[in-house]
């Protein structure tokens, strides 16, 4: 199902307005604890919902094999930009993510901010594209929003509807603790690690 017209104007009119609270001009330090404990390995990584990307550019510098994807044109232009300064390369897109098939699968994805900009009714679908994009073994760096309200965006992430999201017939959760991620805002991320099971 693809993403309707006004959901994608409405994400686009944020980035042109500057009203993006959740950006916070850096890269996230739950990428870099991946980075730093060796969850995240060298390879082909997809960022969806990549935003200006931050967590691109760190990617790329470091050698991964970068595939950035959003809805928002403004952001893509920004991510291009950023990432012509840092003087690195990156396959960067403009396009509905539902409706997006990649090349060949990955060996990691980084999902931030994606998941909780979407309304829950489309999870499941995105769930299934994730486990269909990532290799047998691939691991899911996952960001699980955290408001504590009903409503969004960004839509609340309870780690309960997560683990059934993200179930055990497809996936297989890391045994290691989650990642807090505050934000300014009071609001925080929870930082999970889970492995794409064979198919």
């Amino acid at each position: 199902m693809p993403i309707p017209d006004h959901i994608i104007s409405f994400w686009e009119q944020r980035y042109l307005d500057e009203n993006t609270p959740w950006d916070r001009g850096e890269v996230s330090p739950a990428l870099r604890h991946w980075l730093a404990t060796g969850v995240l390995q060298l390879g082909r990584i997809l960022v969806p919902g990549c935003g200006r990307g931050y967590e691109v550019v760190e990617l790329a510098q470091r050698g991964f094999e970068v595939v950035a994807i959003d809805t928002a044109p403004a952001a893509v232009a920004s991510l291009e930009r950023r990432l012509d300064e840092a003087r690195v390369a990156a396959e960067v897109i403009c396009a509905d993510l539902l409706e997006w098939e990649p090349a060949r699968e990955f060996d990691a994805i980084y999902e931030q901010t994606c998941l909780c900009a979407m309304a829950p009714s489309v999870w499941p679908g995105y769930s299934h594209l994730l486990g269909e994009w990532l290799r047998p073994g691939g691991s899911l760096c996952a960001l699980f929003m955290q408001t504590g309200q009903p409503g969004g965006p960004p839509y609340h992430c309870d780690v309960t509807t997560m683990h059934e999201l993200f179930n055990d017939t497809h996936w297989q959760w890391a045994s290691l603790p989650p990642v807090p991620v505050p934000h300014e805002s009071g609001i925080r991320e929870l930082g999970y690690v889970l492995y794409r099971r064979p198919r």
